[in-house]
């Protein structure tokens, strides 16, 4: 028998306070997307400010991250970054297309060995994003340790 573990919408809330505080401090409005293990958005957030576009932009980077279990700057690493041009993957953001991205922001919930869900978010430039993200993973990291084994 298999454990599954699943993200709550009070978890999500959680991790979409900490990425807007990280948000705030560094002084750039985002939009945050949380996403379950499927790759559905349980909690979505754009700051006042933040760019319209950042909506889908926050889902496409979540849906990555959780369906692909990894984060999705990796895709394009050099050097071996898989979507790079004459690398394995290149093209594979056309297989979803709107859904796909191979850009920084998107980053994967890992819990006990298993991806749970992920967070996109998008508005910053791409340190931005990494310092919002990296928050958002050490706020996650505190709320599993804080549960129970």
């Amino acid at each position: 028998m298999h454990t599954v573990h699943r993200l709550t919408l009070d978890d999500a809330l959680v991790l979409l306070r900490a990425a807007e505080a990280e948000a705030e401090r560094i002084g750039v409005r985002q939009t945050i997307c949380i996403a379950d293990d499927g790759a559905h958005p349980i909690a979505l957030h754009r700051m006042t400010g933040a760019r319209l576009t950042g909506v889908e932009i926050a889902i496409a980077k979540a849906f990555t991250a959780a369906g692909h279990q990894r984060a999705t700057h990796l895709f394009n690493e050099a050097p071996d970054g898989p979507a790079l041009p004459g690398n394995e993957a290149f093209g594979i953001q056309h297989m979803h297309p709107g859904r796909f991205t191979v850009f920084v922001g998107g980053f994967p919930l890992v819990h006990d060995g298993q991806v749970v869900g992920a967070v996109g978010i998008s508005g910053g430039n791409g340190e931005q994003d990494k310092a919002v993200g990296a928050a958002t993973l050490a706020a996650f990291a505190e709320l599993v340790a804080a549960v129970p084994a």
